[in-house]
């Protein structure tokens, strides 16, 4: 028998997060005991698309009853994680920092909290790359668990089909707004 994981769920938007939560609170998956969402995304620029998004992610989190944690936003902090990185391409090496960025602020968090498991969202978007986001996770999440758990994309786009979430045009940080 597995052992029952206590998951931190990471979500980049609700658009992209809605089926997994929905999946999780659903109890889909199997061997996850509680989880919460965590939307930590100093990448996200600028402030006011940043909360536009925090503010979808609260209101499907609190229609489902779902658990859930901000993280601290830091858009300075981040800017200095992926110094020199700023021309990189989406899905290049700019993308793998802050997604390592990401997941150690989560495995920190897991430690101190009593989690020991960490999922991400990051790769559903056309935007990103799974197998980039399940790299970055494996190396960057240490004794914390990651599950590359492959997401209902059916179900996702079922929920935002028949949503009303606000839908950003771009990744989240200032360098994916490139024309």
């Amino acid at each position: 028998m597995s052992e029952q994981k206590r998951l931190i769920l990471m979500s980049c938007c609700a658009p992209c997060s809605c089926g997994a939560i929905k999946q999780l609170k659903d109890g889909e998956i199997a061997n996850i005991e509680d989880f919460i969402v965590m939307f930590f995304n100093p990448n996200i620029f600028p402030e006011t698309e940043y909360q536009k998004r925090l503010s979808e992610q609260i209101k499907y989190c609190e229609k489902l009853g779902v658990k859930y944690v901000i993280g601290d936003y830091n858009h300075d902090d981040w800017r200095e994680q992926v110094k020199g990185l700023e021309s990189e391409p989406e899905r290049g090496a700019r993308c793998s920092k802050c997604f390592a960025y990401r997941f150690c602020y989560a495995a920190k968090y897991a430690k101190e909290h009593g989690f020991n498991a960490i999922a991400s969202v990051f790769g559903v978007s056309r935007h990103k790359d799974q197998n980039q986001v399940d790299i970055s996770a494996k190396e960057s999440c240490g004794e914390i668990i990651y599950l590359p758990i492959k997401w209902n994309e059916n179900l996702r786009s079922q929920i935002n089909h028949e949503s009303d979430f606000y839908r950003q045009k771009y990744c989240g940080c200032e360098f994916s707004i490139r024309k």
